[in-house]
């Protein structure tokens, strides 16, 4: 409201000496300007083009920008291959760092029919001149006003020479990310430059998960005593990293003040943007006690290359006629900017008259006066030509003295960098680089810009920084309040399992292993930390823990300390730290001696199991006995005999007692291999079974969750535990199953009870508490099926705490050194109940622990056989059908003589392979004689007629 307010009042004001002003000075006093005529319709080239410079003359950019703008005139002047004789006339206007005396001159400018006008420097002037150029279409080309809103399609015709704010303020943004930073102070000047770069800041941080704790806002006029007000202040907050945005000409009484203070020591962070390099570029010697002011100071600077247009222009510098003094005094990267504005400028008006454009202006109709106003708007005339000279600037692309000059679709300069400074002894160091393209770099950005952009942690990099107070060590970034107020820790004031926390008669107040835990943690810390312990809860009943956490989101209390479970809507509110103990669900229930059953010896195997050995007793006796059968008699016989030997053989060969021997190499690979499996097995069967024997069984009703869910029994819980609403919400457990206890005495009697009287049939709780709990049952309960989550306890702080993360530190070096299992063998040291509960079927063996034996063995077998079938197959082949039938009438004469001619059949192949093998080598050794004999016999007949006459 306020500012609405003030805005009011300075149009008001501005409308009254407007009007003061145009009845002393009407327009027909302005003076020629030597431009072209009003006329529309003049297409010929100007002899001289007005362009306007608006800043303030007598500021660190303005005493930069001045020579800067005038020596770019005279070069662009001098340059006979540009404008083709046209000569630029520059019109200066001082806005004296006044938001109105700015609005009046930039009317006065407009008046002098300029095409372009260069500046403002400041934002605020830039953002009402803004509107009158838009009326008027006059690109303005601003070298200094770096508040990103200008930007916006608000202002069509601002075009900023000179990067953006919103590129700095991301790149402080990288910074505080880089070194581990959550919380910033922005110290910053209240008015457009200021407010709109915090805001962008406060944007760029909230992407790296950090903010802006605190926003500190001074006028420009403000004393030092009232800076030292705000300072004061700001020191009693928590966070010591600053970020000062304000103007170069003022900017250093905030670290006069910072110093006086003892601000500028060990543990601060200050992070200037680019105004404090700009105040020491433009000294020719910055005194040493400024200097001692600075010192860890970190500050950005528009990055320029070193290229030989920049060297020359800095060469010529020291000598330029416009300056007020000779040397290097004044110069500062806004002189670039505002160089190169000039030259933008000249390019754009080049390619504009080449292209035929209208250097010319008309009256614009809504500009009139009426009603007897004096204020002779009339007098403001519009440049025709305004909307294709800027689209001409905005396609310009050459490179200048501060680098490439283009434009991206958003008008911004394309590859915006900054160089980041160290401020150490008498000047600066640069510690890296920081770019739109590749973010934070010891590189040169111009370098990156030929490789693939990389903005990965691990690619991100600075040379070592010297901080306030002279140490290299990184700045933790943030303190404890001083202003007297210890950190309010939260305990659950709990009814039962007390071992964990509970109040005390010490000075702390509480006491227990949670307790002990956490003070073991803080005395880690290389920092103190005051602390107040504060008792949750009645005392009566259990507390909420969920209510607990979101008193601490709600800053009633700072931490939260005790058996509080990580759990996933608790996250979203605050930050936990490493967890310091395992949890999880698990159940609880009544348990009995299992009774022995007849059919115990079944148990070792499951039924999988048991199918598939007894499958493969079979299959290996079958092999056996076809590798046997044709060269080992007794494995020969009637088919009867032959099929009660292979189960012999097969079931045999369990105990290792069987009789028939082998004879074939083949057959004996295959037995050796099963014998190793057999032996494994009955190994296997006989330890799990003696276990199953002689380990005491327990059973229970419950079988764990599953069970309870599909039981319609009631379920008893700890009151204020978080397993209430993983149950229902969860687990879609009816609530009206749900029985809440306090305390493990109401376990015991519920448990004893038991569902049918009133009692619970089993209680779904937390590891930790029910192994306190059965640590005093005598195991008369145990714990039944799996623990069916997984979680853990951990410390509760605020969002972004910073103690969260160096607690968490904290915890991992009590556990690697073992201190955290020492207090909790302090706190919960309990006996263990060893039996076993409904583990019977999880210990049955099965034939995932013996596929690869069964393979191996199969392979054997199927490998052996092969090669039985490829050595008969053989032999058949050489046998002959012809020769085989005569040999069997020969010797069974009783047989027919009609086989003789059959074709070969499977019963054939059958006895084939049925036959001993002694007597098919005999056989094929009568037909290798017999055939010897007939080809004898043959010769001899042949022989014999060949010596017969014809």
């Amino acid at each position: 409201m306020e500012e609405v307010l003030l805005i009011s009042r300075f149009i008001t004001r501005s409308l009254i000496l407007l009007s003061l002003w145009f009845l002393c000075f009407p327009p027909g006093v302005v003076c020629d300007t030597g431009n072209v005529s009003a006329s529309s319709n003049s297409s010929s080239k100007p002899k001289v083009i007005n362009i306007g410079a608006l800043f303030t003359l007598n500021s660190v950019l303005g005493e930069a920008a001045k020579p800067a703008i005038q020596a770019a005139v005279d070069d662009v002047n001098s340059d006979p291959t540009i404008l083709n004789g046209v000569q630029l006339k520059l019109l200066i206007s001082d806005t004296n760092c006044s938001g109105f005396i700015g609005t009046m001159e930039a009317l006065q400018l407009m008046e002098s029919d300029v095409v372009v006008a260069i500046g403002p420097q400041s934002s605020g002037i830039s953002h009402v001149i803004s509107h009158v150029v838009n009326e008027l279409h006059v690109p303005l080309l601003s070298f200094g006003a770096t508040d990103p809103t200008l930007s916006s399609m608000q202002y069509p015709y601002f075009l900023r020479t000179t990067p953006s704010d919103h590129f700095q303020m991301y790149a402080i943004a990288d910074i505080v990310d880089y070194y581990g930073w959550r919380e910033v102070i922005a110290i910053f000047v209240d008015d457009d430059y200021g407010r709109s770069g915090i805001s962008v800041l406060g944007d760029a941080l909230a992407k790296k998960r950090a903010k802006i704790s605190y926003k500190a806002a001074f006028s420009p006029g403000d004393t030092e005593s009232k800076i030292n007000d705000l300072l004061v202040e700001v020191n009693l907050m928590e966070s010591r990293v600053y970020v000062v945005h304000v103007n170069p000409d003022t900017g250093l009484n905030i670290f006069s003040v910072a110093k006086a203070l003892n601000m500028m020591g060990s543990g601060y962070v200050w992070i200037a943007t680019d105004w404090l390099p700009s105040y020491l570029d433009s000294k020719d010697a910055v005194d040493s006690n400024t200097m001692n002011i600075l010192q860890g100071v970190i500050a950005l600077r528009h990055y320029t290359p070193d290229t030989d247009l920049k060297k020359s222009f800095m060469s010529k510098w020291n000598n330029l006629k416009y300056k007020g003094s000779a040397g290097h005094a004044g110069f500062n990267s806004y002189a670039l900017y505002a160089y190169d504005s000039v030259w933008l400028a000249a390019h754009a008006l080049d390619v504009f008259l080449n292209e035929g454009g209208n250097l010319s202006f008309s009256y614009d109709p809504k500009l009139h006066d009426t009603n007897g106003s004096m204020l002779h708007l009339a007098s403001l005339r519009v440049f025709n030509g305004g909307e294709q000279l800027l689209q001409t600037l905005l396609r310009m692309n050459f490179t200048g003295v501060s680098g490439q000059i283009q434009f991206d679709p958003d008008k911004h300069l394309v590859h915006p960098a900054y160089d980041v400074l160290n401020i150490v002894g008498t000047g600066t160091r640069r510690i890296g680089y920081w770019s739109n393209y590749s973010h934070l770099s010891v590189v040169p950005p111009e370098t990156l810009y030929t490789k693939p952009p990389n903005i990965s942690i691990g690619s991100q990099h600075f040379y070592s920084v010297i901080w306030p107070g002279d140490t290299t060590s990184t700045p933790r970034g943030w303190v404890f309040p001083n202003n007297g107020q210890p950190l309010r820790i939260a305990v659950p004031n709990r009814v039962g399992y007390k071992e964990f926390a509970s109040k005390d008669k010490s000075p702390q107040g509480v006491r227990g292993y949670c307790i002990d835990v956490f003070e073991a943690a803080i005395s880690l810390l290389p920092y103190a930390v005051p602390r107040t312990y504060m008792l949750y809860g009645d005392g009566k009943r259990n507390p909420s823990y969920n209510e607990l956490v979101s008193r601490v989101a709600q800053n009633v209390y700072d931490a939260a300390v005790g058996d509080i479970t990580i759990v996933t809507n608790r996250t979203k509110i605050v930050d936990f730290t490493q967890p310091y103990m395992e949890s999880g669900l698990v159940v609880v229930a009544l348990v009995k001696e299992a009774k022995s059953n007849p059919w115990a010896f079944l148990k070792p195997f499951t039924a999988e199991m048991w199918f598939v050995t007894a499958l493969f007793f079979l299959f290996v006796g079958a092999v056996v006995w076809i590798l046997e059968h044709r060269i080992n008699s007794e494995f020969r016989g009637p088919p009867r005999r032959q099929l009660i030997t292979v189960c012999w053989f097969s079931f045999s060969t369990m105990f290792f007692s069987h009789r028939e021997n082998t004879v074939s190499s083949l057959g004996r690979m295959v037995l050796i291999i099963w014998l190793f499996v057999v032996l494994i097995i009955n190994s296997s069967y006989t330890a799990s079974l003696t276990s199953i024997l002689t380990v005491q069984q327990l059973t229970s009703g419950i079988q764990g969750i599953d069970s309870l869910i599909s039981s319609t029994e009631p379920i008893g819980i700890q009151d204020g535990s978080f397993a209430l609403n993983y149950l229902v919400d969860e687990l879609n457990i009816a609530q009206s199953r749900i029985v809440k206890l306090k305390n493990p005495e109401a376990y015991l009697r519920a448990l004893k009870l038991g569902p049918k009287k009133g009692g619970v049939a089993a209680i779904v709780d937390e590891l930790p508490y029910v192994e306190l709990f059965l640590s005093n049952t005598n195991c008369l309960y145990r714990i039944v099926g799996p623990e069916f989550t997984k979680s853990g306890w951990g410390f509760a702080f605020q969002r972004d705490s910073p103690l969260a993360v160096d607690m968490s530190t904290a915890i991992l070096q009590l556990s690697e050194n073992g201190d955290l299992q020492k207090i909790h063998n302090k706190w919960l040291t309990h006996s263990e109940c060893s039996s076993q509960v409904n583990q019977v079927d999880e210990n049955k063996l099965s034939l995932n622990s013996f596929w690869g034996l069964f393979l191996i063995c199969g392979i054997a077998c199927v490998l052996s056989l092969t090669i039985f079938c490829c050595r008969v197959f053989t032999q058949y082949r050489r046998f002959s059908p012809e020769d085989e039938e005569s040999e069997i009438e020969t010797i069974e004469p009783s047989r027919s003589s009609r086989r003789s001619i059959r074709s070969t059949s499977f019963k054939q192949i059958i006895d084939f392979v049925d036959k001993k093998e002694e007597e098919i080598k005999e056989m094929l050794k009568r037909k290798n004689s017999n055939s010897n004999k007939q080809q004898t016999s043959i010769h001899s007949f042949s022989d014999g007629q060949a010596s017969s006459p014809s």
